[in-house]
């Protein structure tokens, strides 16, 4: 864990931001902490899709994730990093504007097999997301308690159960 102070914040913005081959393989040895069970990455606009893959990999223990105003995360994205999360309780993904509703989707399917522990999601403001994948996302998974959607669709709503 002491190697992690030898990184900056831009730097690792670099390597999670890259869609570079030689750098995807350097971030693979730079993000793993199997032990790991909180990570904010938010307000990293260059993080993409494939450095979210390599957080995913790296740290397969994260039981809380901020991914918030990460712009560059795509929903296929999502669909390839989210598989390795089991313990994963709570999940902010909020601004994170190329979302849609297939993330919500994709992690409403996979969640009896890998994200059975999920019990907050904080999808506020994230423009490709509708009220009506939201309540659907509800109905699918009753044991997610909380989900924060402000101004998603227009409408500013927070379900706690």
């Amino acid at each position: 864990m002491a190697e992690c102070c030898l990184i900056s914040g831009q730097e690792l913005a670099q390597v999670l931001g890259s869609v570079h081959r030689r750098a995807y393989c350097s971030s693979l040895k730079v993000l793993q902490f199997p032990q790991l069970r909180q990570l904010s990455l938010s307000l990293l606009p260059a993080l993409t899709s494939m450095g979210l893959i390599t957080v995913a990999r790296g740290c397969p223990s994260l039981e809380h994730l901020v991914l918030s105003h990460c712009s560059h995360l795509s929903d296929e994205g999502w669909a390839q990093a989210a598989r390795p999360w089991p313990r994963l309780q709570h999940l902010n993904p909020s601004s994170c504007s190329q979302l849609t509703e297939q993330c919500l989707m994709t992690l409403s399917s996979w969640y009896n097999s890998a994200c059975k522990q999920l019990r907050v999601l904080d999808v506020a403001m994230c423009p490709g997301i509708n009220m009506a994948a939201v309540r659907h996302f509800q109905a699918q998974l009753p044991q997610v308690t909380c989900i924060q959607s402000q101004f998603v669709g227009g409408a500013d709503l927070i379900l706690t159960l």
